[in-house]
């Protein structure tokens, strides 16, 4: 079998093995599907800087991408599992988040303390916000900014109104609008780094 061939295959194989269509790995390299479909079937082969990003993008180096591997590719596995043991470490990274929020009110309830307790709670929320955004955009899908972000922007408002809750700042909710205004037209940036393939 060719190279070109081999890494039709191998292609294949890790996009199948993910659960990726070819249409979101287009949009992931800013290609058309038309292009992934191409360099699949062994019609055109990625450029070389696009197959390393390729390589990067599947957890595999890019030797596994050009290296005929008969029926069994191991690393497509291995890579299933990095993805499982990214979302642990991010959950445990969360949970500590949680921890220290409860630890807080354990102490300030049983310290018969002028602080609200339960508002470390609504604290967490924007903390946690902030340690999924630092995960997601170390190895997660673009797609979740969004949420996230969302989340961060009225869980803060919320925060700072729930401990000023005396001075009846409802109109702090206004500044979230265009906030989520802006929280909206980022998620429908597209990333530029990658150049479209000539048909």
């Amino acid at each position: 079998m060719d190279i070109k061939q081999t890494i039709a295959q191998n292609l294949t194989r890790l996009r199948q093995a993910k659960g990726y269509t070819q249409n979101e790995i287009a949009k992931v390299f800013n290609y058309t599907d038309k292009s992934v479909s191409k360099w699949e079937h062994g019609d055109a082969t990625p450029p070389i800087d696009v197959l390393k990003d390729l390589a990067d993008f599947y957890n595999v180096s890019l030797d596994d991408l050009v290296t005929e591997h008969g029926e069994s590719f191991d690393k497509v596995y291995k890579g299933k599992k990095n993805v499982t043991n990214k979302i642990i470490i991010t959950l445990l990274a969360t949970s500590i988040v949680w921890l220290i929020a409860t630890l807080i009110y354990v102490y300030l309830s049983t310290a018969n303390s002028v602080i609200r307790p339960w508002l470390f709670y609504i604290y967490a929320i924007p903390v946690s916000s902030i340690v999924l955004l630092v995960f997601n955009g170390i190895w997660g899908k673009r797609k979740f900014i969004f949420i996230i972000c969302s989340i961060l922007v009225w869980s803060i408002l919320l925060s700072v109104y729930l401990s000023l809750l005396k001075y009846n700042l409802w109109l702090l909710f206004i500044i979230g609008i265009p906030l989520q205004i802006a929280c909206i037209l980022w998620s429908f940036m597209k990333p530029t780094k990658k150049k479209k393939l000539s048909n």
